[in-house]
């Protein structure tokens, strides 16, 4: 089976048009036609209809199609993984972490991480597990670290848990919130600042906030880096939504307070190490993956 030729198959079919799909493999027209043609037959099956100017698989070609991905993703990880072995070094790894953990495990994972293995090259990537689920797929980054409470279950997928943590909201010392107990309708009202939430999130908050069926709680200011939600919060009357490992040094330094308040039951954050199913972590992969579960046994519940 030639790897070359079903990648062709695959292009066709990720952008349905011969002209697109020959540029993105980097071939003429001609030539990508021909390719197609050759294949099917090769194959003895017609992969494509394209009697009526629009192109589309057939039933033999999703069939042929689905086969050709998982080989050309198997022929990629075996071509890294030869690399590795003939190396023989850890190499470097391109991974992603979501904001919290960006926040709270990653300081004390890559601080590890740099002073036992100082001769790997790292890239870490930050945003929530709908941006890094994204990059996964597309294979610009190993595995990720984030909460995947509203992730969808998915074969395709190994998700490795490491425990979560609490959440809890937080004012500046001397914000008129501070030091009594509060609904949390009376908190909203000063705005809360928060990593970007998703439905569910929402949909809960809502319901705690009596909000009418149907309607979402909108938050005061929506941001996944931890650095400026705390400045927010320390600067303002607003109020932040995170952990206590998350603002352990204002915390420790009194410059926030964690608020009391009353009906506040949201669940843990659930912490998640997600790879693609099958494929064989690098050996940087490997160690950073460690790193960040030593790091979850310390901080995470």
């Amino acid at each position: 089976m030639d790897l070359r030729r079903l990648s062709h198959v695959v292009a066709l079919a990720d952008t349905l048009h011969f002209a697109h799909a020959a540029q993105a493999v980097h071939l003429s027209q001609p030539a990508f036609s021909r390719s197609i043609q050759a294949i099917e037959d090769d194959l003895g099956i017609r992969l494509f209809d394209r009697e009526t100017g629009d192109v589309r698989p057939t039933p033999a070609g999703e069939f042929v199609i689905e086969r050709a991905r998982r080989l050309l993703f198997e022929a990629r990880c075996l071509k890294r993984d030869v690399d590795l072995y003939r190396d023989s070094q850890l190499g470097d790894t391109a991974f992603g972490v979501g904001p919290l953990l960006t926040a709270t495990l990653m300081p004390q994972a890559l601080q590890e991480l740099r002073q036992q293995h100082p001769q790997v090259a790292l890239r870490m990537e930050v945003g929530n597990w709908v941006q890094l689920l994204e990059s996964l797929r597309s294979e610009s980054i190993e595995f990720f670290a984030a909460d995947v409470r509203d992730m969808p279950k998915d074969a395709a997928l190994d998700i490795q848990l490491i425990g979560g943590q609490p959440p809890h909201l937080y004012v500046r010392a001397g914000h008129p919130l501070a030091g009594r107990t509060h609904t949390l309708r009376e908190v909203w009202e000063y705005g809360i600042a928060v990593p970007k939430l998703l439905s569910p999130s929402k949909v809960e908050l809502a319901m705690l906030l009596g909000l009418p069926a149907g309607q979402e709680a909108s938050s005061a200011l929506e941001c996944d880096n931890y650095g400026v939600l705390k400045t927010v919060a320390l600067t303002t009357d607003t109020v932040l939504g995170a952990t206590d490992a998350a603002v352990k040094a204002e915390l420790e330094t009194g410059t926030l307070v964690r608020l009391a308040v009353t009906g506040w039951l949201s669940p843990p954050s659930k912490t998640g190490i997600v790879r693609l199913h099958g494929r064989t972590a690098s050996p940087a992969a490997q160690a950073a993956i460690a790193a960040i579960v030593r790091a979850a046994q310390d901080i995470n519940v």
